[in-house]
């Protein structure tokens, strides 16, 4: 008689600098959900969630860090012994690529050599929705981002945590890249930090779910 494997617990932390929509990808991740004027983190937010790609059980263990500069000293406590990192720019703010060209930086010197990262473009919607007789909102170029990734050898992708595009995406691939290690895991601990919402649910990512949309379609909880 065969047993289904145990979920493989995937530590995974978000880095970037403030309002780049860090809390909204996560939200949109978690419970397929969008606030327009979400209040900053402080600190850090710790939320779960599993995940089935193919015929893996995956269970996310998110550490959501705030972007402001008067945490970023505390940001090593969260990405040590992290398998998987997202670092957020928002396409609209050249100084924050800058600020995620800094943390790329940071993870390759500090954190665990293998770790998994992946270069999100948050905030797709607003250079999507440009109108040709008005100046792009966008200030990031495409290009760029897959440059930096290329150059830094991440994961790529870009991504609106409001219109839920690209977003399952991202785990996806970073699902992908992780080694199935589910005999040798543990369970978490389930800690809150700073009085953040701790979620779990449970979520579909299996090829040829519509990853693109909100919605039911997008995700089954």
């Amino acid at each position: 008689m065969s047993f289904p494997n145990p979920p493989t617990s995937v530590k995974l932390v978000l880095l970037g600098e403030a309002a780049v929509g860090k809390s909204s990808l996560v939200l949109r991740f978690v419970s397929n959900d969008f606030q327009e004027n979400k209040e900053p983190t402080i600190g850090a937010a710790f939320l779960t969630q599993k995940c089935t790609i193919g015929d893996r059980t995956i269970k996310y263990e998110i550490w959501d860090t705030a972007g402001q500069e008067r945490f970023q000293s505390l940001a090593p406590m969260y990405y040590r012994n992290a398998q998987a990192a997202l670092v957020v720019y928002d396409i609209t703010k050249p100084a924050s690529f800058i600020k995620a060209r800094h943390w790329v930086k940071e993870l390759h010197e500090q954190a665990s050599k293998d770790i998994t990262i992946a270069l999100v473009g948050n905030k797709y919607d607003l250079a999507e929705n440009d109108n040709e007789n008005e100046e792009s909102l966008r200030k990031v170029s495409i290009e760029e981002g897959k440059n930096l990734a290329e150059e830094e050898g991440l994961l790529f992708f870009e991504t609106s945590a409001k219109s839920s595009y690209n977003v399952n995406d991202v785990f996806i691939g970073i699902g992908n890249k992780i080694p199935d290690t589910s005999a040798s895991q543990g369970t978490s601990s389930g800690l809150n930090v700073n009085g953040q919402s701790n979620n779990e649910g449970r979520i579909d990512l299996s090829a040829g779910s519509n990853n693109n949309r909100g919605g039911a379609d997008a995700c089954a909880c």
